[in-house]
C-alpha cells in the first residue's frame, strides 16, 4: 500500500490559492496521505455529463482506512469509539482492534446473507454503536449503505427502499427520544408492506431497553446470534469511484434525492477536513453531536474521525432533559473532548434553559479547544453567548448534504482567522465560492445574490443522484453554466468573508423591495427576551409579501406580553432596516417546527400562514407542532383571511 505524510506549513491564503490554481496537484498531494491498494492513475477527469471525477483507477477500502490501517500502525489499543447514552443509561467503549473485530464479524453476517460488492443495504437504526458498525461493515464488503433516520414514518422508509432497492435491512427494536420509547418493528413491517421492492432479510438488534420478539418470522434475523456465529471478513478492494453510500435529502418534487458519495474522493476529503478545518489530530477526541441518519453523522461521527485516527463520540441523548442543560458539558469533561461540532439549535436550547451558563461552571471543559456549529445559520446572539460563556473559538461554518463537508469555514487546522459574527467565514480550500446575480454575473462585495461554486467541485462532494443523472444536472448544474448551485443566498464582504442569509426562496419581495428574512432574524434574535425566532414572508394583496416573526421566549422572559415585544421588535427592524421592511406582526409560540437535524421549517410555516396546501416533511421532529403553529397564527389573525 502507498501512503505518505509529508506536511508543509502554509498560510490559509497560500493553501487556498494552491487548491484553486492547481487542483490536480493539490488533491494528488492529499491523496498520498491515505493508504491505497492501487494509487489512482488519473487524479482529475470528467464523467459522461462533464462533471468532475476524482481518482480514477485507484483501489482502496474505506473500512480498512478507518480501522485496520490504524491497527497496523500502532493504534490498536487506542479508543476508536466512545458510546454514551443518557437516553438508555448505557456507556461503552471500543478500541480500534475491538471495533474492527465487531465490524469484520458483522460484515461476515452480511456476506452470509448474500450481500456483495455493489449491493445496497438500508440501515434504519437509533444512535447506538451497531449503527456505526453497520456502515463500516457495508464499506468493508463494497456494499452501498443508505442510512435512514430511525423512527422515520413507514411511507418515507418505503420510498427509500423502493429507490435504493436494498438486498438487506438492518434495524433495532427501538429508539429513545427523551423518556419516550419508539418501537421500530411496527414501522418496519408497514414500510416493507408498502414498498414494491422486498428485501430478502431484516437483521434485527434486540435492545435491552425494549425487547421485541421476532421468533417465527422468516424475514427477521437475530443480530446477536448471527454475529456470534459469523466468520470475520477482510476488506474488499473497490474502485475509488465506487459508491460508498446513498443519503437522501429533501427534493422540491416531494421525492427525496439520493445523494451518491464515492469511496476515494470521500476518504481524501474526510482526512483533509479533519486536519485542516477542524484541527483535530490523531489520538484526540472529536465529538459531533448529531445523528448517523444525517450527513454530519456520516462524515463526522463515523468516517472522518476514524480515518484520521481520532477517537469519535457517539451520543444518544439531547442537549437538554437528558437529564438537563449541562449534558454537553458533562460529556466534554468525562471524555476529554478536544473539538466539538453541533447545531446552533442545540446551543439555543441550552441557552434557553441556562441563560447565565451556570451549568457550564459545574464541569471542567478545559479540554475543549474549539466548538464548530453548522446545520443552519448561527444567529449572532447565539454565537456571542457561546463565545462569552465558553471562552474558546466558536466557528460557524456552512455545508450541505450534497457537499459532504464544509464549503465555508474558519480553517482552525491551517490558520485560525478572525471570527466575524454572522459570517460562515472563508471559502474552504477546493471551493471557489461566488455570489451570482440572476444572469450568472459575479457580484462584488456586499451585493446579495445566489451562492454558487465554480466547477470542478473538490473530492468528497456528491457524484450524482442515485440512478438519476438527469435530475442531478437539472437540480444543481443547469441554472448557471460552469457552476454548482447551492440554493442559498448571501453576500461576501471586502475580506471575502461570506454571509449565508438562508435559502434563495427565503428572500421576500415587499412592494418591489427584495429583503432577506435572515437579516431580520438576526435583528430579532438580538432582543434580550428572544430565545429563538423565525421570520417568514406571507402573502399580502397590497405589498406582495410582508414579514411576520414567530418568537420563542427565554424562560426568564415568559411574562413579557406579545404586544410589548411586538412594539420593541417593530422599532428595532425599523431602526436597522427601515420602514420599507414593513415588519409589523409577531406571534409568540412555544416552539418552532424543525427537522430532526435542527433546521427550522420556514417554508412550511409560510404555507400555513398563506392557507396553502403543504406536505409535512418526512424529516420533521414533531408533526404536532404544525397544528400549534396554525392555531397560534389564527389567534393572532396572521394570514387569517387565507386560512
Amino acid at each position: 500500500m502507498s501512503t505518505s505524510n509529508t506536511e508543509v506549513t502554509a498560510t490559509y491564503q497560500e493553501v487556498y490559492q494552491q487548491s484553486i490554481q492547481n487542483p490536480e496537484d493539490f488533491w494528488r498531494n492529499e491523496a498520498e496521505k491515505i493508504a491505497w491498494y492501487e494509487f489512482p492513475k488519473q487524479i482529475l477527469s470528467q464523467n459522461t455529463h462533464g462533471y468532475a471525477q476524482w481518482y480514477e483507477g485507484g483501489m482502496l477500502n474505506t473500512s480498512y482506512l478507518a480501522l485496520d490501517y490504524h491497527i497496523e500502525n500502532g493504534r490498536a489499543e487506542q479508543l476508536a469509539l466512545i458510546y454514551d447514552s443518557p437516553a438508555s443509561g448505557v456507556k461503552m467503549q471500543y478500541t480500534f482492534r475491538e471495533l474492527r473485530d465487531e465490524v469484520a464479524r458483522l460484515a461476515g453476517v452480511l456476506k452470509s446473507m448474500g450481500v456483495e460488492k455493489g449491493d445496497r443495504v438500508v440501515i434504519y437504526m437509533p444512535m447506538m454503536p451497531q449503527a456505526a458498525m453497520a456502515m463500516l461493515a457495508c464499506a468493508r464488503l463494497g456494499a452501498i449503505h443508505s442510512v435512514v433516520f430511525g423512527g422515520f414514518a413507514p411511507h418515507e422508509l418505503a420510498v427509500r427502499i423502493d429507490d435504493a432497492q436494498p438486498k438487506v435491512l438492518l434495524s433495532a427494536s427501538c429508539g429513545i427520544e427523551f423518556d419516550k420509547v419508539i418501537p421500530y418493528k411496527p414501522l418496519l413491517d408497514k414500510a416493507v408492506a408498502q414498498a414494491e421492492h422486498k428485501p430478502t432479510a431484516i437483521l434485527f438488534f434486540e435492545r435491552e431497553t425494549y425487547p421485541q420478539s421476532i421468533e417465527g418470522e422468516d424475514l427477521y434475523k437475530d443480530w446477536a446470534s448471527a454475529v456470534a456465529q459469523a466468520q470475520p471478513v477482510d476488506p474488499v478492494p473497490v474502485e475509488s469511484t465506487h459508491p460508498l453510500y446513498i443519503i437522501y435529502t429533501s427534493g422540491t418534487t416531494g421525492k427525496p434525492k439520493g445523494i451518491v458519495r464515492d469511496n476515494g474522493g470521500h476518504a481524501v476529503a474526510m482526512r483533509f477536513s479533519m486536519d485542516k478545518i477542524y484541527g483535530a489530530k490523531p489520538g484526540e477526541v472529536f465529538w459531533a453531536a448529531s445523528d448517523v441518519g444525517w450527513v454530519v453523522g456520516h462524515s463526522y461521527i463515523v468516517y472522518s474521525p476514524l480515518i484520521s485516527g481520532c477517537t469519535t463520540v457517539l451520543f444518544e441523548g439531547k442537549p437538554i432533559r437528558t437529564p438537563d442543560a449541562g449534558t454537553f458539558w458533562r460529556m466534554i469533561e468525562e471524555h476529554k473532548v478536544s473539538v466539538m461540532f453541533t447545531a446552533p439549535t442545540a446551543i439555543r436550547a441550552i441557552r434557553k434553559e441556562d441563560a447565565e451558563g451556570e451549568l457550564i461552571k459545574k464541569y471542567d471543559i478545559s479540554s475543549l479547544r474549539t466548538l464548530f456549529v453548522a446545520g443552519e445559520r448561527c444567529d449572532p446572539a447565539t454565537l456571542e453567548w457561546s463565545l462569552e460563556k465558553l471562552k474558546i473559538p466558536v466557528i460557524d461554518h456552512w455545508w450541505q448534504t450534497e457537499s459532504g463537508w464544509a464549503m465555508l469555514a474558519n480553517p482552525a487546522g491551517i490558520e485560525l482567522k478572525e471570527i466575524k459574527i454572522g459570517s460562515s467565514a472563508l471559502p474552504v480550500p477546493g471551493y471557489q465560492v461566488e455570489v451570482l446575480d440572476p444572469m450568472g454575473n459575479v457580484l462584488g462585495p456586499n451585493e446579495e445574490g445566489a451562492i454558487a461554486i465554480k466547477l470542478p467541485l473538490p473530492p468528497g462532494t456528491l457524484c450524482t443522484l442515485w440512478q438519476n443523472n438527469e435530475r442531478f444536472v437539472d437540480a444543481y448544474l443547469k441554472r448557471y453554466e460552469g457552476y454548482y448551485l447551492a440554493g442559498d443566498g448571501g453576500y461576501r464582504d471586502e475580506d471575502n468573508y461570506f454571509y449565508i442569509m438562508g435559502r434563495i426562496d427565503d428572500v421576500i419581495n415587499v412592494s418591489g423591495h427584495r429583503l432577506s428574512t435572515g437579516e431580520m432574524e438576526e435583528i430579532v434574535a438580538g432582543h434580550k427576551a428572544v430565545a429563538e425566532c423565525a421570520v417568514i414572508g406571507i402573502a399580502d394583496s397590497l405589498k406582495g409579501q410582508v414579514p411576520v416573526g414567530l418568537i420563542v421566549l427565554k424562560n426568564e422572559s415568559k411574562d413579557m406580553s406579545e404586544e410589548a415585544l411586538e412594539k420593541d421588535l417593530v422599532h428595532l427592524i425599523r431602526e436597522k432596516i427601515g420602514a420599507v421592511a414593513c415588519f409589523k406582526r409577531i406571534s409568540i409560540v412555544e416552539r418552532l417546527p424543525k427537522t430532526r437535524s435542527g433546521k427550522i421549517l420556514r417554508k412550511v410555516m409560510r404555507h400555513i400562514a398563506d392557507g396553502e396546501d403543504f406536505q409535512t416533511p418526512s424529516t420533521i421532529d414533531d408533526p404536532a407542532i404544525l397544528d400549534e403553529i396554525q392555531d397560534r397564527l389564527k389567534v393572532r389573525k396572521i394570514g387569517e383571511a387565507n386560512l
